[in-house]
């Protein structure tokens, strides 16, 4: 009689990146009190906000170049504006994860209604970053942003 021994099955892992690892604390804390003070979130909805902004700026500029059409929901926006808008700081970003190349923030008047905001989601998570989904259905099939080259 012979036995055989299957090794048991353990669940896949899935590994995600969060944006708040790769931010220094005190300008993370920072951002987070300029998000509160600016709209009316308490301290958990500014850090869910500030870190799918974070997720969406180092993934456009993973991506420089290619053309993809970010797009970043209306709430995900909100926090884009809160980090490039401390300009110093953002500079440092871009240095540091987009070669030095800063990536320009240029807003079209009206949203396009191409499904980019999802896309944009997907593209986040096939990154490895994890991706509050609540966050991007706000504005499931449009999105404000200019998809250029060297822009978002």
């Amino acid at each position: 009689m012979t036995t055989t021994t299957t090794a048991p099955r353990s669940a896949p892992t899935t590994a995600f990146r969060f944006a708040r690892d790769v931010v220094p604390p005190d300008l993370w804390d920072k951002q987070v009190a300029l998000l509160q003070r600016d709209y009316p979130y308490d301290s958990v909805m500014a850090t869910r906000v500030l870190g799918q902004a974070y997720a969406y700026l180092l993934t456009a500029m993973a991506h420089r170049g290619e053309q993809l059409g970010l797009a970043p929901s209306t709430l995900v926006d909100i926090g884009v504006h809160t980090v490039i808008l401390d300009t110093v700081a953002y500079a440092e970003l871009c240095r540091k994860f987009n070669d030095g190349h800063f990536l320009h923030h240029v807003p079209l008047v009206d949203a396009k209604n191409d499904g980019s905001v999802m896309k944009t989601a997907a593209r986040i998570a096939a990154d490895g970053w994890h991706v509050d989904l609540p966050l991007w259905a706000d504005a499931a099939d449009c999105g404000p942003c200019h998809p250029g080259n060297d822009s978002h």
